[in-house]
Order: C-alpha cells, then sequence, then structure tokens
C-alpha cells in the first residue's frame, strides 16, 4: 500500500443561510485556501474528485456547475459521487493507490437552506415500502434513540449532556454555526428535542491528498491515512438492530483501529443519540476525545459534514495537537452507511 496523507484542509464558516451565494461562490475560497496551504496550483493536481446531492440543489448535474470554481480547462482528471465528501476522499485515495495519481484535490458543499432537508433525505429511503409513508429524518432518528432507551444503553439526561459537550467544545471552531450554551429546546420528535439535532445550514470543505514523499513536501506534519474502510447495512430499517452499528464496527476492524489506541475521535453524529451507537461500536472510552470541532451537532452541512470529520482530524494530526485520530463519516438513515479512517503523525509513521 502506498503511504497517502491529508496535507491541507479547510472549510467555510457555516450558516443558517448563505441566499446571497451561489454553490461555486460558497466553494472558491476554500479550493484557493487549501491551495494557498500546499503552494499547488490547479495544474498541479493530478485527480479532482467531489461529493454533493442533485437533491439539495434541486436541479440535475447540478455538480457541473462547481466545477468551475475549480477550473476544468485545460481539462482535467475529475470524478464525482453523489454522497458525502468521505466518499470522494475515498475514491481519490483509491485513485493514489493504484499510482495514476501523486496528488488530489477532494471538495464537498451542500446547502440545506434553501429547501426542506427533512423531506429531502426521504428520497435515501426504501422506494416502495418506506418513502411513501414519508418518515423524515428527525423520526426516523428519533426511533433509534428511543430504541437505545428501552436498551437501557442511554437516557434524555445522557443525551442533553453529549449536545451540551459538543457544542461547548464548538466554542473553539471558529466556523462552527452552533457553539457555547444552546438550550435543550422543545421536543421535535421524542424523545429528541431541538438540542439533540443538528442545525440545518450551509457549507463547503476541501482537502488534498498526496502520497510520500510528495506529501512531506507540501506538508510540516502529514495526516498519514493508516488504512480506510466503508461498509453498508441493509436498506430496510425493518431488519436492522438500530441500537448496534455492525458495519461502523467491521469498517473500523478493516481500517486498523483496534490494533493501537486513538487520542481523537472526530465522529459524524448528527443525533446525539447517534454518538452512543459510534461509541460503542468503536469502544471509544472517556480517555478518547471526541469531537472536539463540536461535530456535526455544531455544524451539520450535508454531504460536506463527513469530510470534515476527516478534515478536522487531519488538522489536529498537522498542529500536532493528536498522534493518531480515527475520523468517522455516516450517509442514509440511522447510520446506514459508515466510513473509518485512521490517521496518524509522522512520529507514529513505521
Amino acid at each position: 500500500m502506498r503511504d497517502v496523507a491529508i496535507v491541507a484542509f479547510a472549510q467555510t464558516d457555516h450558516l443558517r443561510r448563505t441566499d446571497e451565494l451561489s454553490e461555486v461562490e460558497m466553494l472558491m475560497p476554500v479550493l484557493h485556501q487549501v491551495l494557498d496551504a500546499t503552494g499547488l496550483r490547479t495544474s498541479g493536481i493530478d485527480f479532482t474528485c467531489s461529493g454533493s446531492s442533485d437533491y439539495l440543489a434541486g436541479r440535475a448535474f447540478s455538480f457541473t456547475m462547481a466545477l468551475d470554481g475549480v477550473g476544468a480547462h485545460p481539462p482535467i482528471s475529475e470524478s464525482h459521487v453523489e454522497m458525502d465528501g468521505a466518499w470522494a476522499l475515498y475514491e481519490a485515495w483509491v485513485k493514489i493507490q493504484t499510482g495514476e495519481a501523486e496528488t488530489a484535490l477532494v471538495y464537498a458543499y451542500g446547502k440545506s437552506s434553501p429547501g426542506q432537508v427533512r423531506d429531502v433525505l426521504t428520497r435515501q429511503l426504501d422506494p416502495y415500502y418506506t418513502a411513501p409513508l414519508w418518515p423524515d429524518s428527525i423520526a426516523l432518528a428519533a426511533l433509534q434513540a428511543q430504541a437505545l432507551i428501552d436498551a437501557g444503553d442511554t437516557d434524555e439526561s445522557a443525551l442533553t449532556a453529549i449536545a451540551t459537550r459538543s457544542r461547548e467544545a464548538a466554542s473553539d471552531n471558529p466556523h462552527a454555526q452552533l457553539a457555547g450554551a444552546v438550550p435543550a429546546g422543545d421536543y421535535l420528535v421524542r424523545p429528541l428535542r431541538t438540542g439533540d439535532c443538528p442545525p440545518i445550514g450551509d457549507g463547503a470543505a476541501a482537502v488534498i491528498l498526496a502520497a510520500g514523499d510528495t506529501a512531506r513536501a507540501l506538508c510540516a506534519r502529514p495526516a498519514w491515512i493508516r488504512g480506510i474502510d466503508h461498509r453498508i447495512e441493509a436498506h430496510g430499517l425493518g431488519v436492522r438492530e438500530l441500537t448496534e452499528s455492525p458495519s461502523t464496527r467491521l469498517a473500523a476492524e478493516r481500517a486498523g483501529v483496534f490494533e493501537r489506541p486513538v487520542d481523537t475521535a472526530e465522529l459524524h453524529a448528527p443525533f446525539s443519540s447517534q454518538e452512543v451507537v459510534l461509541r460503542k461500536a468503536l469502544g471509544l472510552g472517556d480517555e478518547v476525545r471526541v469531537n472536539p470541532s463540536g461535530g456535526a451537532l455544531a455544524a451539520n452541512p450535508v454531504m460536506a459534514a463527513g469530510l470534515i470529520r476527516l478534515g478536522e482530524a487531519a488538522a489536529r494530526i498537522h498542529r500536532g495537537e493528536s498522534d493518531r485520530a480515527l475520523a468517522h463519516a455516516t450517509s442514509g438513515p440511522c447510520l446506514q452507511q459508515n466510513l473509518v479512517a485512521v490517521l496518524e503523525g509522522e512520529s507514529t509513521h513505521a
């Protein structure tokens, strides 16, 4: 396997609305920022991959417009996934593993403000039996939360504590949409209150990957991707045990999470109850700092939040604040699809 690292990361300030900005205008500053951080130009990028959703934009092939921010002429090697940008990063990592690229630009963006994201996300559901009933994302997360409470894995006060800790941690994150003291609020769907749910907002993020000595030349302390894997569970919610996440655990095993302790974990848990499931699947104890950025409870730009977890974990390694970090991304209802990566600093490179 080739050594591949995240060498630069940038993200927007995440806002409730960005009506005055198009997706391209929102994206361009972060693209310039990651390129400036490495000294690269677009011509020095061997592969470009993006993650977004046409359903959020409300028009087909909307991702092609974002290429205006990258610059597609002269012709570039480019790909797109209709998924969170974490999966675009995985595709770019595979591209570098094949030897067809030494560097890759990965970006993701999402504007949830123009529509009703709770309704939009029903399009992820089984189209024959579940989607026609229109259970929205919060209702489904509430089913999962109630299952956890019934199983004795958590209670409402513990969920409130998770949300409070996350948003207090976000006080140190200048890009967070919500930070500091955020009230628990009213019930949206029992047992989930407003504070247990992610904010709706707009945002974008970008990272640059590089291989071997190229990464060392571009970054003082690269965040090496020591392992990465993603797994999927059954589409039908009725055949899944919602208090467990076997796909997360399997992805973690394949990525090498359990070989040595991690000191940091950036978990893509849009609902406070989902952190309970992920902690159990990943075997994370109190000694691991979970979501020091605030996580998705502080900012949840759909289609970019998972890539941000990878970027935030990498940024802590770049700054010397972490030596071995876990990054997680999810997609689909109730943690249906899960990606796990292990990032390490140069000092732990074997």
